[in-house]
């Protein structure tokens, strides 16, 4: 004898039907790696051993909000910032914006007038914590994939505090990175008084073979203590800087605290003028800023970078 069952009323046949599941898979899956980069950074930051914590930035804001203006100021205007720069700096989320757990700073070719009534045919973006933020000594780190071309200036670097008393060199300047187009090579630089403009205390490092500044995140840091300020990229110590480094008759100016600079510029005094070879826009990718100070526990002699887990890429 043959049999007919009642249809079933259970509402799970229907969501598998593939189309959609397929749908329904898709979207989840979409909204959990937009999610992800923020997920994973919402975690704590692991500090590295011998460090604590004073202040970072994780950039984990909603997608095309500024920079948090409790952390952050820009510096605007197209003044060219002593180096002949071609951009005008602005605080547009087209030139400065939060994305995906990154700080972006795009550098646009277009003609631009800001409030300083300058025209310049170039848009990017300088953000720093002066007036928000500083520190003598210490870790300050951050994890960056930079942009390269002729022309192309991208910078991580700190100011001294009393720059607005103390006028630029006297303030002093650590540059803890610059770029000016060559994908494997980064500087690090120190200016004060008489070691300044075309005499720095400079260092170029070059990446391993194989790596490049532009295809991957890179972690770039400085370690100051009194008297002694170590550069790295990665686990690599770039150069070692102490006062006998400086020129005969000058002095040490890194004994008071100092802001953090994101930049990038285009054109200026040092890389040249963008040219047919330089695309736009450009893109400078920051995943984080941290700064520590020493603890109690810190080792004397260990550079810290090559001690700290490198990150997810």
């Amino acid at each position: 004898m043959t049999t007919t069952e009642p249809p079933s009323t259970h509402p799970i046949p229907a969501l598998r039907r593939p189309g959609n599941v397929r749908t329904l898979t898709h979207a989840c899956l979409a909204l959990l790696l937009a999610a992800l980069p923020a997920i994973l950074k919402a975690q704590s930051p692991s500090t590295p051993p011998g460090w604590a914590l004073t202040w970072s930035d994780e950039f984990n804001g909603p997608n095309g909000s500024s920079p948090d203006p409790a952390k952050w100021t820009y510096d605007i205007g197209g003044g060219g910032y002593g180096n002949h720069e071609l951009e005008s700096y602005t605080n547009r989320p087209d030139n400065v914006r939060q994305q995906d757990g990154h700080l972006l700073i795009t550098a646009l070719k277009e003609t631009h007038t800001g409030p300083d009534g300058i025209t310049r045919h170039y848009t990017s973006a300088r953000i720093l914590t002066k007036g928000l933020f500083s520190q003598p000594y210490g870790r300050f780190e951050a994890r960056i994939k930079l942009p390269t071309g002729k022309g192309i200036w991208p910078a991580f670097w700190l100011l001294g505090s009393n720059i607005d008393s103390d006028p630029w060199p006297k303030s002093g300047e650590i540059d803890i990175m610059e770029n000016i187009g060559n994908p494997t090579e980064v500087h690090s630089t120190l200016h004060g008084p008489g070691y300044s403009g075309g005499n720095p205390i400079t260092a170029k490092f070059t990446l391993p073979t194989g790596e490049a500044v532009n295809t991957a995140f890179h972690l770039y840091s400085v370690e100051w203590t009194p008297n002694d300020i170590k550069f790295f990229i990665d686990d690599h110590l770039i150069t070692h800087r102490t006062p006998a480094d400086l020129p005969p008759g000058t002095h040490w100016v890194f004994d008071h605290p100092f802001f953090i600079i994101l930049n990038l510029a285009t054109g200026g005094s040092w890389p040249g003028n963008p040219d047919q070879t330089t695309t736009f826009p450009q893109q400078m990718v920051v995943d984080y800023v941290r700064v520590y100070k020493p603890n109690q526990t810190k080792p004397s002699q260990t550079p810290i970078a090559a001690a700290t887990p490198k990150p997810l890429q």
